[in-house]
């Protein structure tokens, strides 16, 4: 009984925290451009984009130790990526809280593409969170199937979320204007 209590609050803990993540970036969206920005933000996008690569040759790294059973070394690199996407996490709320927008052209022909990539995602970095802190929480706590069932869904839509975070860095990087 008590491991149903604790589990349901683990649930809601991670619910709260995907919900003011969530909030925290829709906020910083509506924020106005700052007059001043310090010498370092115009650096925070690129350090995104390595970020997220990073990420992404991370969970491949993971994804093929737990196929070839060595259960530490994925734990250390998912342990590792979390780490990461969470500095990610930090540093991209930092660059939005200037209120820095950076728009790709109407008239480049390419721009339906990238809008199809930056909304999905969008909206799969909403989702992803709370995926991903279950997919933590099951597989610290050695649940290996609930762990299982849910990176089902976490890892292919955090792989997906750091790769096109990449794609859209390098799309949008040369309309950046500091």
């Amino acid at each position: 009984m008590t491991e149903l209590k604790n589990e349901k609050k683990i649930f809601r803990l991670i619910l709260i925290v995907s919900v003011v993540v969530f909030a925290v970036v829709l906020f910083l969206s509506q924020l106005p451009k700052s007059e001043t920005i310090p010498w370092f933000v115009p650096l925070l996008p690129k350090l995104n984009a390595v970020l997220n690569a990073t990420c992404s040759l991370l969970l491949m790294s993971s994804f093929y130790l737990i196929k070839k059973k060595k259960i530490i070394l994925h734990k250390k690199l998912n342990i590792t990526a979390f780490i990461l996407s969470s500095l990610f996490l930090v540093s991209y709320i930092i660059f939005h809280s200037y209120g820095i927008e950076t728009k790709f052209p109407d008239d480049n022909p390419l721009r339906p593409f990238y809008l199809i990539i930056l909304i999905s995602h969008i909206v799969l970095a909403a989702v992803v969170l709370p995926l991903v802190l279950l997919s933590f929480y099951f597989g610290l706590t050695m649940q290996v199937n609930k762990h299982r069932a849910i990176t089902r869904f976490s890892f292919p839509v955090w792989l997906y979320v750091t790769v096109t975070g990449v794609v859209v860095y390098l799309m949008i990087s040369p309309y950046y204007h500091f």
